[in-house]
């Protein structure tokens, strides 16, 4: 039997003293089923995360209206209508065009846009602002090739200055440099893809720390992505954002009606992810692993996401659904997260995507359990997704065969056979659109079996075929060595950083909570987000990394080195010993890699990086730096 249907989902197109431990903050749940080296996992329950104290920090800031600088401002005419008609058709779901930015389009040309302003710190201070008429939303692609990672980037509308997303960048700097460590192209690897900001205009600011030359960074926008679908986070007094969030076909059912599966909608989340300038909405699963190691692994269509760099633009948008049944309104409850993902594994034969969150799940959030045994013909499904971007539906069908599963060119894919890497779905009640791209299917509610491909079922065609790619297949051929491993997860920890403006010195921690005392005491310390993975406890095979409290200077100092621990205690009394803080490598192996080490001497302060972006910054362009080469080898990665 061979099957022609139209895909509904987007192509690829002073001192510090503390005396917290050093420990890490929150256990992970054990696993729910016992694990044996002779029998492998093939079937995961799912978990509910808790309101570990190791949750992200918050990245949308409050701040006064006098502190923000005057913003060059950059204006680009409204789109033609008939650019963004390719939306209203059964294709795509395509949400935001890209345009280049001629103003901004490298560094030499933003280099004069920049109107830099001392701050009060010592540092400078400069801002661009950006127009698209008529947009409903705007993601600035900014080019990042010189940045000290001690920096702040902003992005925020002149419309409403005193709400802020705001990251280091050094966060920034990584995502880069994941994107280069991936093999992207250098012009694309560069580029940081800010979160899509309401209304036309957006502005991306950038503060220097002090010591900083502007002329060392090298920062431009040259595209943005023109969203023209509104992506706004209503609540039930906007009415005319109420019609935006119900304008999927009618047949689709409230997910919210059905408290059976309360636990698989908490799995669930909306994505807006941008591809060379363009930005789509697609639907994603937190999943659990054999381990309940909490690790946020999230799976969605290779269609949707196959490149790190598409990975790393990643909006994710959880509780995404009516608070009541057919409500029609928002939850409250939804959240945002921002962060981006690492792509573990992308793959056309069964059209589907793993990828590691970089940020938390929220509290509440649902880690999915999955099931990797075949599926007979008639198994009972449920679909849960956000069809063209809408509130969370559910529809409910089984497995009426598998196929095998081609693209045939354009929105087309040809499906053919009886046997194959595809579930052949059919629907009893409710459908699929465009957004719903990878969502997942849950065996009788409870365990995924696969992601949505596409098909050709509407609201007047329910029992067209939908087309699954079979969760078996998948993790026979590479998930289940993330996903069914019996080794209890990396055991690594994030370790957290952060800037001293009155220092100009770094320091870093493991301990969550020790993160979070510091963030609300010490305004003078910035926080820069994790910086680096170790272990937070004795590992085989791993070495002490010691810490010290500079009493002189309020910097602290990190060793791996006994010996040099052992010299700084003897002769530095005003070195205050700390004891060991984490555990890595003295060489490199295990996917482990250098961190890098500075020393200071006017300010008797170290300086310590794993991003070789930031390595080379701080060469370059401070040059009361010492380099002092490799201190010891950790990880960019949990």
């Amino acid at each position: 039997m061979t099957t022609f249907v139209h895909r509904i989902w987007a192509p690829a197109l002073a001192a510090l003293t503390l005396a917290l431990s050093a420990c890490g903050g929150g256990g992970a749940p054990q696993a729910t089923q016992a694990q044996t080296a002779a029998a492998p996992v093939l079937r995961v329950d799912g978990w509910t995360q808790p309101a570990y104290n190791t949750a992200s920090v918050g990245t949308i800031k409050s701040r006064a209206l006098d502190a923000r600088p005057v913003a060059v401002r950059i204006v680009l005419p409204a789109l033609a209508a008939e650019k963004t008609a390719i939306a209203s058709g059964p294709g795509p779901q395509l949400i935001g065009l890209a345009r280049d930015v001629a103003a901004t389009r490298s560094a030499e040309a933003t280099r004069s846009q920049w109107a830099w302003k001392p701050t009060a710190a010592g540092g400078a201070v400069a801002a661009l602002s950006f127009t698209a008429r008529d947009a409903k939303a705007l993601r600035l692609g900014v080019s990042v090739e010189a940045l000290p990672g001690s920096a702040v980037l902003r992005v925020y509308s002149q419309a409403h200055p005193s709400q802020v997303y705001q990251i280091s960048g050094q966060e920034v700097l990584q995502r880069v440099q994941t994107n280069l460590d991936a093999g992207t192209p250098e012009a694309e690897a560069r580029l940081w893809w800010t979160p899509d900001i309401a209304g036309e205009e957006a502005t991306v600011e950038i503060e220097l720390p002090a010591g900083t030359p502007v002329a060392a960074v090298r920062v431009a926008v040259p595209r943005l992505s023109h969203i023209f679908e509104d992506l706004s986070l209503p609540t039930a007094q906007e009415e005319a954002l109420l019609a935006k969030i119900n304008e999927s076909a009618s047949c689709h059912l409230d997910a919210t009606c059905y408290d059976t599966y309360a636990n698989q909608r908490n799995a669930m989340a909306r994505m807006i992810y941008t591809r060379d300038g363009l930005t789509y909405l697609c639907t994603g699963t937190l999943l659990n692993d054999a381990n309940a190691s909490g690790t946020p692994y999230f799976l969605t269509a290779n269609h949707c996401i196959s490149t790190q760099a598409s990975a790393s633009s990643l909006i994710t948008d959880w509780f995404y659904r009516a608070p009541t049944c057919n409500s029609r309104t928002l939850s409250t409850a939804t959240t945002r997260r921002m962060g981006g993902a690492a792509l573990l594994y992308a793959s056309d034969s069964t059209d589907m995507t793993l990828l590691r969150l970089n940020d938390t799940p929220p509290p509440g959030a649902f880690f999915a359990g999955w099931d990797a045994n075949a599926q007979g013909l008639g198994t009972s499904i449920v679909g849960l997704h956000h069809p063209r971007g809408d509130l969370l539906k559910a529809t409910f069908g089984s497995i009426s065969g598998q196929s095998s599963c081609a693209s045939s060119g354009g929105t087309q894919f040809q499906c053919v056979g009886t046997t194959g890497n595809f579930h052949r779905v059919t629907w009893t009640q409710g459908t699929t659109e465009g957004g719903s791209s990878g969502s997942s299917i849950f065996k009788d509610g409870t365990h995924v079996v696969g992601t949505l491909y596409g098909g050709s079922s509407t609201c007047t065609a329910i029992g067209s075929p939908e087309f699954y790619g079979r969760f078996d297949v998948a993790y026979n051929a590479a998930l289940k060595q993330w996903l069914g491993a019996s080794s209890g997860g990396s055991g690594r920890s994030p370790v957290y950083r952060f800037y001293n403006s009155s220092t100009g010195a770094h320091f870093f921690t493991t301990n969550a909570a020790e993160r979070d005392f510091v963030i609300q005491t010490y305004p003078q310390f910035a926080y820069e987000n994790i910086a680096f993975y170790a272990y937070a406890n004795p590992t085989a095979g791993q070495s002490t990394v010691f810490r010290f409290f500079n009493t002189g200077n309020g910097a602290h100092f990190y060793t791996i080195n006994p010996l040099e621990r052992d010299f700084v205690i003897q002769n530095y009394p005003v070195f205050k010993y700390e004891g060991p803080i984490w555990y890595a490598q003295t060489a490199a192996g295990n996917g482990a890699v250098p961190i890098y080490r500075f020393y200071r001497p006017k300010s008797g302060t170290h300086f310590y990086t794993i991003n070789p972006l930031e390595r080379d910054f701080v060469i370059q362009n401070y040059k009361d730096y010492q380099f002092e080469d490799v201190a010891y080898y950790a990880w960019t990665a949990q």
